[in-house]
């Protein structure tokens, strides 16, 4: 059983182990599968009873999970490996119908039950929990975001779409020996684009993905990235923005199991009025973000998936 966790560990730690969509796929499963045949505690929160905790046992020096919500969350391998084929025929067939997709009759069943968002969620936190067994989980934070962002680039690419990480050296105006560097998470358009041999080109049919596995500490630089790249480059650069959740565990009075909301909802709305609202804003778990003033603003990933991607595009 230890060897079986020591197997994930080392996967999620080893960039040679998950680079397909199937990779993601054996790597849950395996997790799922091995949560009844160990030690594995499940502990529901104390202010939040949709959300539980995973702690492992001894040899793991009881380590406890990050936030898990039910609601998304599929708990046994049967119901996940069900989801996985249903999830993969979908992607087929949004790649066949692109935005007509909706006027399918099965497919509005399928999308109303959040069948995508629980998708993806489950993956995603099955990766986030493996790497809360770890000694030091810390030392794991950065490649589970890494993670996550490679999940996202896989799904659009398997709908058809060119999608690939980019960085962009964009000169300062009045000062061409200056210039800014920007890593870009992700870069994806519809069409195949004749990339400009100048790394700080961006086409004008391509958008700009953040994708993150919350938005804390990180909301203020995207919104600062749309402004910046929008001005220097002297056009409108759609940018969107891709989160997993924000929620993280904290304690309550001797309690270590309770549930606590990182979104920076002022924050958020500052910057969307003040400075410059983006072309979108997605969250797999919205269960903490939405608000009856943030509606507009933003929306769960299925919606990206099925209606936004295809509507940044024209």
């Amino acid at each position: 059983m230890t060897i079986a966790l020591a197997d994930l560990q080392e996967a999620i730690q080893n960039t040679q182990k998950l680079t397909s969509l199937q990779d993601y796929y054996q790597i849950c499963r395996k997790f799922l599968d091995l949560i009844p045949k160990t030690q594995i505690q499940r502990i529901v929160s104390q202010n939040r009873n949709n959300y539980i905790f995973y702690q492992y046992h001894q040899t793991t020096h009881f380590q406890i999970t990050r936030p898990i919500n039910t609601r998304l969350f599929i708990e046994t391998v049967q119901d996940f490996d069900n989801a996985w084929q249903q999830f993969l025929f979908f992607l087929a067939e949004l790649r066949h119908y692109q935005e007509q997709i909706t006027c399918l009759p099965s497919v509005n069943a399928y999308l109303s039950a959040s069948a995508i968002n629980k998708l993806v969620y489950t993956v995603q936190q099955a990766i986030g929990c493996i790497s809360d067994s770890l000694p030091n989980p810390n030392q794991a934070r950065k490649r589970v975001g890494q993670l996550f962002e490679l999940l996202i680039k896989l799904i659009i690419q398997e709908i058809g779409w060119v999608c690939e990480s980019r960085t962009v050296s964009i000169p300062i105006p009045y000062y061409p020996d200056i210039s800014i560097s920007y890593e870009l998470d992700l870069v994806f358009s519809r069409q195949h684009t004749i990339v400009d041999p100048e790394p700080r080109f961006i086409n004008p049919n391509e958008i700009v993905g953040s994708v993150k596995t919350t938005s804390k500490d990180r909301i203020d630089k995207i919104f600062l990235d749309k402004y910046l790249l929008t001005k220097l480059l002297g056009r409108n650069i759609p940018v969107v923005a891709i989160f997993l959740h924000d929620v993280q565990r904290s304690r309550i009075g001797n309690n270590d199991f309770g549930v606590n909301s990182t979104f920076k909802s002022n924050h958020f709305l500052g910057y969307t009025i003040a400075l410059n609202q983006l072309d979108g804003v997605y969250y797999v778990d919205t269960e903490t973000v939405f608000s009856d003033r943030l509606r507009n603003y933003i929306s769960d990933f299925q919606s990206f998936l099925v209606r936004d991607l295809w509507r940044l595009s024209k």
